[in-house]
């Protein structure tokens, strides 16, 4: 289980982001986190990933901090794929960088060969997406944070990168938090849904 527990985050001298949330992801589920821009869905999937430090409480991994070097099993997916791969890297050099092994995920995501020899900026928004999710889809990552990944591609696209997904989780017992404005999506696609920041947003109202 991913666990974070009685988390405190603050970016510089502002108020307190994050305060004594929780959040649980168990092997193998699809957790939904709505709410609206600015409540910190973001930093959370950023601290539950490893990118950043919480000032307070503890993230685990089977009741064990966090693994902190070398590879982490936590692998997050961002909205804009070209921020996260090497812009002088050829394809085929950004799939071999997270995943040798990649060979049926390149078949079941519809990527086509002649992809492989290109470089990311010629690759579309959705293609490219697709590229930085197989690089993350390892056999050592137990759990994906999948920040709004699907929000700026068409409907036929975000299917098909879901689907495979969605399989990938259950095959392989990998957990997932899905970060999306799109409840409607959420609704669809995950076992349930974490409702601590349209609580908290309820509340502040």
């Amino acid at each position: 289980m991913l666990q974070a527990e009685k988390i405190h985050y603050r970016y510089h001298h502002d108020v307190p982001l994050l305060e004594e949330l929780d959040c649980t992801i168990e092997p193998g589920e699809i957790v939904g986190l709505p709410g609206p821009s600015g409540c910190g869905k973001s930093t959370l999937g950023r601290l539950l990933a490893g990118y950043h430090t919480p000032q307070a409480g503890t993230i685990s991994r089977g009741g064990n901090p966090l693994q902190t070097g070398g590879y982490c099993p936590v692998q997050m997916i961002f909205q804009h794929p070209e921020m996260s791969v090497n812009p002088r890297w050829r394809i085929r050099k950004i799939l071999e960088e997270g995943n040798n092994d990649h060979a049926e995920l390149v078949r079941s995501f519809g990527i086509h060969q002649n992809w492989l020899e290109r470089y990311p900026h010629e690759l579309s928004g959705g293609e490219l997406q697709r590229i930085a999710l197989i690089r993350a889809m390892t056999p050592a990552t137990r759990y994906l944070i999948a920040d709004e990944m699907t929000a700026s591609l068409d409907p036929g696209t975000q299917a098909l990168i879901w689907q495979n997904v969605m399989s990938w989780s259950k095959s392989r017992d990998v957990g997932i938090l899905a970060i999306s404005h799109d409840v409607n999506l959420l609704e669809r696609i995950c076992d349930r849904i974490d409702s601590t920041f349209t609580r908290v947003n309820a509340f502040a109202t």
